[in-house]
């Protein structure tokens, strides 16, 4: 890594990002020097996190023990969560549920572990990796067999991990491969990387997808005047628990950025894990800015800069980087649920995309996974990145 300890954090550039709701220009116009959000997560960052300071101060001399850090963390869960969910949460792996519900706190439903599990083909960070879902040790698909909603209420949706926070990899679920593993993007047949963007240190959340979900690129969004990316929509889950590929989360929406990605339309939904500590204290987009102060700032520039290094231009943003509300984000849900209908049932064209299914009954396309010739899972230990993949890049004008 290229950071030392003398290193300070500069505040990201406000001016590229406002809040549609209850959030104040004063707010915006003053961001925090101490970003927060990387360094109080529970779960241990990378080195080159727990190396930089915020602001004059280093954080390794204030960091606590991990005794103290635990107790803590058990103080947190007895604040916010019920005995039940807080044994639920401890014991959380990444087998996760899709329907079974906990008493519900601040109108939404927390989740208690599931039949949803990630089965793993070859090595990780080799051409050969697979991630399959299986429900109940039969593989699913988690582009069409998983449902989007998780409660009648339709007010919690599932996620499905693709990326988890802190890492590079960029891996994705594969529209084109049978019942869609989640696998490793590849450019000219060598894997792909996202590069660490000074301050960042790979994805800044877990990163992943909606199910039963799809960004239409026949259709033009009349406000983003962008047509949709061919992708499950992108979801950006910012909770204190490091997810792992193929964990199927159980979250609520907060708000939504709609990125311009090479003229298209990419959104990017945020949301929370429904048994996160401070998920009763987030239901809209304001409550993030609030109780996770710099974190949707960082989150814009993330975006706007990521691809630099690769040579490529700044991303841009429609509605002037603005994060829209939860009302505003839920609409998008479904406007691209119905989309994925109309692409099941074959109403729209489905081009090279595989609709491999086992459990839609209203598809021609349903199969019998034990028909299909899906391999058993090894669970193979990853292969070694590139040293050069942990370089740390600094863009001019990405932080003010």
């Amino acid at each position: 890594m290229h950071a030392t300890p003398s290193v300070i954090l500069s505040p990201v550039r406000h001016s590229l990002f406002g809040l549609r709701r209850n959030v104040s220009a004063s707010t915006l116009a003053h961001p925090r020097k101490s970003r927060a959000f990387l360094t109080t997560s529970s779960s241990t960052p990378p080195d080159c996190l727990a190396r930089v300071p915020q602001g004059p101060t280093n954080v390794n001399k204030i960091r606590p023990s991990p005794t103290t850090q635990a107790q803590a963390r058990s103080h947190q869960l007895s604040t916010h969560l019920s005995p039940v969910l807080s044994s639920s949460l401890q014991s959380r792996s990444s087998t996760t549920m899709a329907q079974q519900t906990l008493p519900t706190r601040g109108g939404f439903e927390a989740k208690a572990p599931s039949v949803y599990t990630p089965r793993k083909v070859g090595a990780a960070h080799t051409l050969e990796y697979r991630v399959f879902i299986e429900k109940d040790g039969v593989p699913v698909s988690p582009f069409h067999d998983i449902p989007l909603y998780a409660n009648e209420q339709q007010t919690i949706l599932n996620m499905v991990v693709e990326i988890p926070r802190w890492t590079n990899a960029k891996q994705e679920i594969s529209k084109e491969d049978t019942l869609n593993p989640i696998k490793q993007d590849t450019k000219k047949g060598k894997l792909r990387f996202v590069r660490n963007c000074f301050p960042h240190k790979g994805y800044l959340w877990n990163y992943g997808a909606f199910p039963q979900t799809w960004e239409d690129p026949n259709a033009t969004h009349p406000e983003t005047k962008a047509k949709g990316d061919n992708d499950p929509l992108d979801v950006c889950e910012i909770g204190e628990l490091v997810a792992k590929p193929g964990e199927v989360k159980q979250v609520k929406v907060l708000g939504t950025m709609a990125l311009l990605d090479e003229g298209e339309t990419d959104w990017k939904i945020i949301v929370i894990d429904v048994n996160d500590p401070l998920a009763p204290k987030l239901n809209d987009i304001e409550d993030v800015e609030r109780h996770l102060p710099g974190l949707l700032r960082a989150t814009n520039e993330w975006f706007r800069i990521y691809k630099i290094p690769d040579g490529k231009p700044e991303n841009q943003f429609a509605f002037s980087g603005e994060c829209k509300n939860r009302k505003y984000a839920m609409d998008v849900v479904r406007e691209c649920a119905e989309a994925w209908e109309k692409l099941i049932t074959g109403k729209t064209p489905k081009g090279e995309i595989s609709l491999a299914n086992t459990t839609v009954p209203h598809s021609n396309d349903r199969t019998d996974a034990t028909k299909l010739n899906i391999p058993k899972g090894d669970n193979q230990p990853p292969a070694p990145i590139d040293p050069s993949i942990d370089k740390w890049f600094y863009i001019s004008g990405a932080s003010a």
